[in-house]
Order: C-alpha cells, then structure tokens, then sequence
C-alpha cells in the first residue's frame, strides 16, 4: 500500500506537466506553417499516449489502492475486535457490572470498526499529499512566491475551525454514549427472543417505541445542532480558499493574455494551482483527521490500559489434587461499589472435604456474594478466604477455578449445539462425546437431549436456523450438566432446581450424594425439601451468619432457620 501511494503521489503533477505540455504543442502546431505541421501532429499524437498511458495507470493505482484499503479495513476491524475480546476475558466481574465501563465499551465497539483503518488511511493519505505538494509546489513557484503564499494560506481558518468541531464532536460522542445504549437496549428489548414473551404478554410494545422515540428525539437534536454549526463552518471559511481560487486563475489569465507566459504555461499554472492547493488542503485535513482519528482511538486505548485488580500472584502456589484440607471464610466482609450496606459482614465458617453445605436465607442476604467470593470473582474487602490451606490470592485465579464446577441461578443459555452447551463447561474436553454423554446422564439431561431432532448436535436457542429452544427445566438440566462436565473438586449450585418439576428435584437430589462423593459440595435453594439433604446449613441475615447447623439442630434451636421452614412448609399443608 505504501508503494501503491507513492505512485499515486506523483500522479497529479505528471498530468498538469502533461497537459500543459501536449496544449503548447497544439498552439505552435496551429501557428506553425502547414510544412511543419506533421511533425507536430507526431508530437501531439506521443503525449496523448503518453498521457492515455498516465490516466489507466492511475485508474489501476486506485483499483489496486481501493482493494488494498478494503481489505485492510476488514484485517484490523478483526484484529481489533479480537484484541477487544481477549482482553475483555482478562477483567474483572467488577467492570462488567459498571455502567462506566459498558460506556467505555460500546465507544471502542462502535469505532473499532471503522477508525483504526481510517487511521492508517488517513496517514497514507496525508503522505500522498506531501509529495503530490511538493511537486506541484515546484511547478507553481514560477508565478511568484506571492501567489503560492495566498493560495497556501487560504485553507487554514478551515482547517482550525474543522479541528475545533472534531473535538467538540468526540466530546460529545462521550457525553452521548449513555443514550445510544439504552436506544440499542431499546431495540434488543423489541428484536430478540429473549423479551418477546413479557412484551407482548403485557402490551410494552407501544410503550418502549414511545420511550424510543423521546430519547432517540433528544439524540438527533444535539446531533443536528453541531453538525449543521460544523458545516456550515466549514463552507464559510472554504470559501477563502474559492476566492484564492478564483483570484489566482485571474491573475495567470492576465498574465496570458498580456504575453508574459505561454498557453501551455497557463495550462500548467492554473492545473498546478488548483492542485497544490488542493494538495494543502489535504495535508491540513490529514492532519486533522489524525488528531480527530487519535481522540476516538484514546477510548479504546483506554479501555485496553484497563487492568484487572484480580490478577495471578508473581509466584502462585501450586493447586494440589486432591485437597488436603476444605475451605475457609475468615472474618470476611464486602461491600459491592456504591453500596453503604455491607453484603458480606464478618462472616465465618469452614467447609470440610467431603461435606455439602446449603445456604439458605432470603434474597440478598450474601448467599449469592459467597459463591462469587469463592471463586474469586471479587476479593474481599476484610478478612481470608482459605482453600486448602492458602489464602485464595496465592493461586493463579485461572487455576483455582478450574477446581470448580459451577450453576449460576441466573445460568447462561448458549446459542450452540447441545452437546457445545454442556462441553463448554471444560474447555480441554470440549469435543469428548462420552464425557458430554456421561455430565449429561448425572444433571439427568439425557432424556432431553435424546429427544431433540439432532441428539447433542441440535442448535438450541432461536438465534440460528434450524434451532431448538428448551423449556426452563430443560435448560437449567443442560446447565446443571456443563458443572459436573469437570472433575471438580468444589460443586457450587445456585438454585440448580429452580426450574425442576418435583420429580426432577427429587431425582436429582436423591443421587446428589453420589453426584458430590469425595467432593465439596455448596448449594443456595430456597426449598428446605432439599436444604435438609445437606451436611450442614448456614442461615444468612442482611450479610451476616446467624445460624448454622445440620437441620435437626436447627428446628430445634427454634430459630430464624426454624420459622423460614415453618413458613414454607405451612403452605404445604
């Protein structure tokens, strides 16, 4: 590409030489006498080669420079995307539940497309323009240094005035960033699956295109109103650049017509002229579209400086197989960014291997913020979390995590093939069929998956063609089956039951025993039936730990376990 512009470069002075050359020929020849006459057709007939030969050449430097812009563009959109992504993977759950961060992402995704490549274009560009500039500045000086002064100075003030409005474009990207993405969470709410059932069940389709409208209303006005200020800007002070335009083919005209250069020199000077001109133009505009360029590539740049406050220690300990001892929460306590209540306060207590703990409690008493801590998800902001033995900040968290085997409550439903839902829950045995088989039978999947038009290599979801969506059920029992897909030392279900009929829940939990022999084992539920099948029961109140105990011990504490059980197993009765 570089050489492609470099020839494109010197493309423009070559034709004004050429055409100032080939009109001189046709002025002598028509007043030279008809004996002279043939040699300058001769001549004619040469630079009009010549010049055939100069334009197809151009055209080919444009065709081959366009193919080589294209697929430029779509290498470094990849490439950029991909370094977006990967580095995505390396941060914390913390960022993604920060609004500034979504903001700060959807700029870099929005740009990333389109600038890195306009970037480089644009400094390809500005290159071309130096020397196209230089070698028609050469051609101009002729007609004195006043003249090329004039037709240099003239595009300035439309230069600084666009570099002005550049960055008051950027700025305001920024500011606006909020907004565009509630209008595309606008949008996905009305164009995916995913809402379709509640939209249309309660009427909310009138209600978010109305919401659309107002929002995407505002968008548009402050949009309009600075680019119809950038524009009309810009046409005011381009139009120093027509008057040295127009003054300078005035002042060559005059200059032709009292005999003081050729009619070929007219032609070069005017062509020169405009050209030059043009060239600084580009030159200036190369160099504000860099700085306008480098302001939208900062938000990605400063995305991709974003580091992870949970990152592997310079010297990890070693994870060991099988533990040696369980874990530990040691006077721990966290409180989620913006919060003045504490989620987690000062809590303690152990799991031993080989025990199933249940935590029971209401809605964000801390249940959920023990399994994220465990896995280091977060660290805390007080107190120890110990995992055989060491804080959980000596492992390598990649590491660590292996050693899990994980159902959230609110679980992912990936649009892939069955079998791709379940083996995904560990990446090193991704293809095994009889391991995707055999986490299949334990979550007591198998019988869902058999029954799908394709076994495990139907699409589930309804994202693609030819896919199959599952009930709730069906799909908490994949889920259920991409956490024991691991030869897990620690089992963390999240509500793995929600979703279950009675007689799911019960089969499952009949071989949970088996399903976590030799393993640790944490559930969350809110159904006691299954609670009391545990080892052990912790009871979580507003973030601290008021109870604990096997479910006999419990009931008769007469506690705050005792009335949770009471109050569920009265509507029972």
């Amino acid at each position: 590409m570089a050489v492609v512009t470099l020839l494109q470069s010197l493309v423009p002075a070559a034709q004004v030489w050429l055409a100032g050359r080939l009109i001189q020929e046709v002025a002598d020849g028509i007043a030279a006498g008809a004996a002279a006459r043939d040699a300058y057709v001769d001549r004619v007939v040469v630079l009009a080669l010549v010049q055939l030969g100069l334009l197809l050449a151009a055209s080919l430097l444009q065709t081959v420079g366009n193919i080589s812009q294209q697929l430029l563009q779509e290498r470094l959109a990849i490439h950029v995307q991909l370094l977006i992504m990967r580095h995505a993977n390396t941060l914390d759950l913390a960022d993604f539940e920060n609004a500034a961060y979504y903001d700060q992402l959807q700029q870099a995704q929005r740009e990333s497309a389109n600038r890195p490549v306009q970037m480089v274009s644009q400094v390809f560009n500005l290159a071309r323009s130096v020397v196209t500039f230089g070698t028609l500045l050469a051609l101009l000086i002729g007609l004195g240094p006043i003249v090329a002064v004039l037709t240099l100075l003239a595009p300035i003030p439309a230069f600084i005035s666009g570099s002005r409005y550049g960055w008051w474009g950027f700025q305001q990207m920024r500011r606006q960033s909020p907004t565009r993405r509630l209008l595309t969470y606008l949008t996905n709410l009305l164009t995916t699956d995913e809402y379709a059932k509640e939209i249309k069940l309660f009427t909310l389709g009138d209600h978010f295109i109305d919401r659309y409208e107002r929002v995407s209303a505002e968008y548009y006005a402050a949009t309009r109103s600075l680019l119809l200020r950038r524009y009309w800007a810009g046409f005011a002070w381009g139009g120093l650049t027509t008057l040295a335009s127009s003054g300078t083919f005035l002042y060559v005209a005059v200059l032709a017509v009292r005999g003081s250069i050729s009619l070929g020199q007219l032609t070069v000077f005017t062509g020169a002229a405009t050209q030059v001109q043009g060239a600084f133009q580009g030159i200036l505009g190369g160099f504000q579209g860099i700085y306008e360029h480098g302001l939208y590539l900062s938000t990605l740049n400063d995305l991709l400086e974003r580091a992870p406050q949970i990152a592997p220690p310079a010297r990890p300990a070693p994870v060991r197989r099988p533990f040696r001892t369980g874990i530990e929460f040691r006077n721990v306590s966290y409180r989620y960014p913006g919060r003045e209540e504490a989620a987690l306060d000062d809590v303690s207590f152990t799991i031993a291997q080989g025990e199933t703990v249940a935590l029971v409690g209401r809605n964000g008493a801390g249940k959920s913020t023990i399994v994220k801590l465990l896995g280091r998800l977060y660290d805390p902001d007080a107190g120890q979390i110990l995992v055989d033995g060491r804080d959980v900040r000596e492992y390598d968290p990649a590491a660590l995590r292996r050693e899990f085997g994980v159902m959230f409550q609110d679980y992912a439903a990936y649009q892939l093939s069955a079998g791709e839902n379940i083996g995904v829950g560990n990446v090193d045995s991704y293809a095994d069929s009889p391991a995707i088989a055999s986490a299949a039978e334990r979550a007591g999947a198998d019988g869902v998956i058999q029954g799908l038009p394709q076994g495990y290599e139907t699409t589930l979801g309804k994202w693609f063609e030819g896919g199959h969506q599952l009930s709730g059920g069906e799909w908490q029992k994949v889920a259920l089956a991409r956490a024991f897909m691991r030869d897990a030392q620690i089992l963390i279900l999240d509500e793995p039951t929600a979703a279950l009929d009675a007689r799911a829940e019960h089969d499952l939990f009949a071989r949970l025993r088996t399903l976590t022999e030799g393993k640790m084992a944490l559930y969350i539920s809110h159904r006691f039936s299954t609670v009391r099948m545990a080892d052990r029961i912790l009871v979580l109140e507003r973030g601290k730990l008021v109870e604990q105990g096997t479910h006999e011990v419990l009931m008769a504490r007469d506690g705050r376990y005792a009335e949770l059980f009471e109050l569920q197993a009265a509507s029972y009765r």
